[in-house]
């Protein structure tokens, strides 16, 4: 079987199956299993498709929502790097807000031992940090969207409008120095806009996939973010961008235990 019939024929299969294993594209074709790999890496570089961990699902369109367990993972070793950098930007007595997501949850994980105050609408987040001796957990009621085990809804925001936090940490699909966050879920991008509103400072937590990425919902506008918290991975042209738009970025090293990120200062530059 030629590459082009091959690759139509595995194009078939997720359009029928929705995912499709290596293993099985492998017996379809009756082609080796790294044939297989090297069209999916081929198709998923054109756009066609998804490669996921022993297979392929359909491509993603700006719409889709990944789930937890989608996002989960992608790009750990930024995400870990990311949390123990953002962690060194919390000091004892502060009041914070970790909205829901993978690099969230990283964050919590760094935050166990601290003597804080932390509000979220993230059912993992409020599991981490549920024994952490010293920290106070405030788990906002709602609606519970279980594929990204987030707290959405009228109730969390008018919850959430009542309080002040005195850092507010939170990812999105997409984040560009244009647009600023983004979502493909309009609850998501309404609950993390009423977060922004009453947050002291805004900190962004975003890896090199969502760097340059724009979705369908405006979260958080530009001119709303504090700081950007990355890594090294992130072309240096579009961290010049988001400082020119007058975001503090912090750039953590990929490997790096921990990384402090600057304090914030208290005006943004105009």
């Amino acid at each position: 079987m030629y590459a082009d019939e091959r690759r139509r024929v595995i194009l078939a299969a997720i359009e029928v199956n929705g995912s499709v294993s290596v293993a099985d594209l492998a017996r379809i074709t009756q082609c080796s299993e790294v044939t297989i790999r090297r069209d999916l890496r081929s198709l998923d570089r054109d756009g066609l498709l998804q490669r996921q961990r022993g297979g392929a699902t359909a491509a993603r369109t700006p719409i889709d929502e990944p789930s937890y367990v989608d996002k989960r993972p992608v790009a750990r070793d930024e995400k870990s790097t990311i949390a123990a950098a953002a962690a060194a930007m919390v000091e004892d007595g502060d009041v914070i807000m970790l909205c829901a997501g993978t690099t969230t949850e990283r964050l919590a994980i760094a935050l166990v031992r601290r003597r804080i105050l932390v509000i979220t609408n993230s059912t993992r987040v409020a599991d981490v940090l549920a024994e952490a001796p010293e920290v106070e957990v405030y788990l906002l009621g709602g609606v519970v969207r279980g594929a990204i085990h987030a707290v959405v809804g009228a109730e969390a925001e008018v919850a959430l409008a009542r309080m002040r936090v005195d850092k507010l940490f939170l990812s999105g699909n997409g984040l560009t120095a244009t647009r600023g966050l983004s979502t493909p879920n309009l609850h998501v991008a309404r609950f993390d806009r009423t977060a922004a509103a009453n947050a002291d400072q805004v900190i962004v937590l975003a890896d090199s996939t969502k760097l340059g990425a724009d979705s369908v919902a405006q979260t958080v506008p530009i001119a709303q973010i504090d700081a950007l918290v990355t890594t090294d991975e992130v072309p240096a042209t579009m961290i010049d961008e988001l400082s020119a738009a007058g975001v503090e970025v912090c750039v953590a090293e990929t490997g790096a235990s921990r990384r402090a990120c600057p304090h914030l200062a208290t005006d943004r530059p105009a």
